[in-house]
């Protein structure tokens, strides 16, 4: 959701898991994310039947497109997902981000957290107070910037990945700290 921008509308419990209704911030397609939580299956591997159900659910309540996430699907699962133009998430199966996406989302959380927690935004590095001049950090938001500046000037996608991940951790943990 962070890196297509999306905006998340509603969160709602259903007998697998949890829907969200998400919007694009820059057009008017309405979104199902729905996270499977627990697959009705003994193998815990979420089947076509699931698929359909979604389906469904994306006709009646008018969604334009879907996102299924759950550990595994079956084979009939995914095929079906492909027919109905649902994206898949899964442990083996994740979306490929383009470094050009997942920068700017990153440097976004980066700007956005440095305001909440310092009151403002570093315009370069020697303003930033979360790393003394002998090199030791005492911001862990700091150090996720500085390894995604180094990530990225390598083309390291799956590093950026793990550094957007961290700053979504922290981001939450900040905001359940502030409730």
């Amino acid at each position: 959701m962070a890196i297509r921008d999306y905006e998340c509308e509603e969160r709602q419990r259903y007998d697998e898991g949890i829907d969200f209704t998400a919007s694009d911030a820059k057009s008017d397609v309405k979104i199902l994310l729905r996270v499977v939580t627990e697959p009705k299956t003994k193998s815990e591997v979420v089947g076509v039947d699931s698929v359909r159900k979604m389906t469904e659910t994306m006709k009646l309540e008018n969604y334009d497109k879907g996102v299924l996430i759950s550990k595994r699907f079956s084979e009939a699962a995914k095929r079906e997902m492909s027919r109905k133009g649902i994206q898949m998430v899964s442990e083996e199966f994740t979306p490929l981000f383009k470094l050009q996406e997942l920068y700017p989302t990153i440097r976004d959380y980066i700007d956005d957290l440095c305001q909440t927690k310092c009151g403002y935004i570093p315009k370069k590095q020697s303003d930033c107070k979360g790393k003394d001049s002998n090199g030791h950090y005492s911001c862990k938001i700091r150090v996720i910037s500085d390894n995604a500046s180094f990530h990225f000037e390598r083309g390291w996608t799956r590093f950026l990945e793990n550094d957007l991940m961290q700053l979504l951790a922290v981001h939450n943990s900040m905001n359940s700290q502030s409730n």
